[in-house]
């Protein structure tokens, strides 16, 4: 009689144990369906410097974005070296949002005939620059016949930059030659290249120009100071389905330009921080704050600056036509 009740006794443990198990495996699935994932690219650059906060709070649980995306919403970050990069995993439905240069968002708008791409803010200004040897002569576009310039991607902002300044200069840009050599080449590579006297020239982004200037004794030629460097991209499926989610991504966006403008000592730090976990190597503060007076933070972004990218990137035969740039642009 007793061993039977024990058995009964264990039995009805085991069953109640198996019980727990679904009623869990119940709730977690539940609460995975309810869960939106939002997923979000940005480059290793400080002209990225929104995302670069952002994700550095995701990363220490601080969670800029996530505080005010709603406690439903999972982020997940995503990291590129370029736009072209970025732009295509929009297309591939990889990422949902993305930091990205002005002239990647208008050629994927271009190749998608106005659909896939959408401009939802912009982000920074600024920060780009033509970086040359210490002992370089060359003072204008026409003295690069023959010499070397890395870019960071082929069709990245200052891809398209490089080729349009050398194009209005005189010369004969194509994408694998002419009367000078525009090299799309990793930004790490770049520094190294640069340093063995292998580029005469990089024209790229921050910390890549502080980094050319302090490590490879690089100084500055041509500068963007006021161009419009980054901006913020959906899909066009994301904002169909998610309206009210990128609406709140965008004025999370939004406040968080004001808390960096407000706080750029803590700013540079968690960039810092970040640039040092997405690069593997320690990114110092001088370095951060050299290049810090370069960017420019602004939300701002219209189509008659777009249109500037769209004469540039149709100078250097990136663009075939003239794309309407009137659905580009959407305030979510």
């Amino acid at each position: 009689m007793i061993e039977s009740i024990r058995r009964n006794s264990a039995n009805g443990g085991i069953i109640a144990a198996a019980i727990a198990v679904v009623i869990t495996c119940i709730a977690a699935t539940t609460a995975s369906a309810e869960t939106t994932v939002l997923r979000v690219g940005h480059f290793p650059n400080i002209t990225h410097v929104q995302a670069l906060v952002g994700h550095n709070m995701s990363r220490t649980g601080q969670g800029w974005f996530e505080q005010r995306l709603g406690a439903d919403v999972k982020l997940d970050w995503y990291i590129y070296n370029a736009g072209p990069s970025a732009v295509e995993a929009i297309f591939a439905n990889s990422i949902d949002v993305t930091y990205v240069g002005p002239s990647p968002a208008i050629n994927a708008y271009a190749k998608a005939r106005g659909e896939d791409i959408r401009i939802v803010s912009g982000a920074v200004n600024g920060g780009a620059a033509l970086v040359v040897q210490a002992d370089s002569s060359a003072k204008t576009a026409a003295d690069f016949r023959g010499r070397k310039i890395a870019t960071p991607q082929l069709g990245n902002t200052q891809d398209v930059s490089a080729r349009a300044w050398l194009a209005a200069g005189g010369l004969k840009i194509t994408q694998t030659g002419g009367d000078a050599f525009v090299l799309p080449t990793a930004n790490p590579d770049q520094l190294s290249l640069f340093r063995q006297k292998q580029l005469d020239a990089v024209w790229t982004v921050e910390p890549w120009v502080s980094r050319l200037e302090m490590e490879a004794q690089g100084k500055v030629l041509v500068e963007e100071a006021d161009t419009v460097t980054t901006v913020v991209v959906a899909s066009a499926k994301i904002m169909a389905a998610r309206r009210d989610l990128i609406s709140k991504f965008v004025k999370a966006h939004r406040e968080l330009t004001a808390w960096i403008k407000a706080n750029p000592a803590d700013a540079q730090r968690m960039v810092r921080d970040e640039l040092s976990a997405e690069t593997r190597s320690p990114m110092a503060a001088e370095l951060v704050a050299h290049a810090w007076p370069r960017i420019h933070l602004d939300d701002d972004v219209t189509r008659a600056t777009l249109e500037k990218f769209v004469a540039s990137a149709q100078s250097v035969g990136f663009l075939r036509g003239a794309p309407d740039l009137g659905r580009l642009i959407e305030t979510p």
